[in-house]
């Protein structure tokens, strides 16, 4: 997504997050974390392809929070229902940008129908 989104904001400043979905918990584990200098001043946009549980997406935005960010606004490609609800709860000032909403996750937590783990799409992994 940041390909797509440095196109239309050519002069943005990056920061990255670096969090995986642990297969056991589906909670998130972080391991890295770099973002702008004057992240607070910004208005920043928090890019995930799928918003699945939620919990991935509400540790990055506690994480830009905690960092002095004030302006988020969360964008990913696909999100089910349950995982809106996850954000909106821990998370109600920051508003969901997404193409679609899909109904519901399966016990891997993965988005039904979905489009399969957007990682091991991306890396060739799956």
């Amino acid at each position: 997504m940041l390909d797509g989104i440095i196109r239309v904001v050519p002069d943005a400043s990056i920061g990255h997050i670096g969090l995986y979905r642990d297969a056991e918990t589906l909670r998130p584990v972080s391991y890295y974390d770099r973002l702008p200098v004057k992240i607070a001043a910004a208005a920043v946009l928090l890019l995930d392809p799928m918003l699945a549980t939620g919990h991935s997406a509400c540790e990055a935005a506690s994480i830009l929070k905690a960092q002095g960010a004030r302006h988020i606004q969360f964008l990913c490609v696909l999100a089910c229902l349950p995982g809106v609800q996850q954000f909106q709860s821990e998370h109600p000032d920051v508003p969901i940008i997404t193409a679609a909403v899909d109904p519901g996750l399966n016990k891997f937590g993965y988005i039904v129908p979905g489009l399969g783990d957007a990682g091991d799409r991306y890396f060739g992994t799956g």
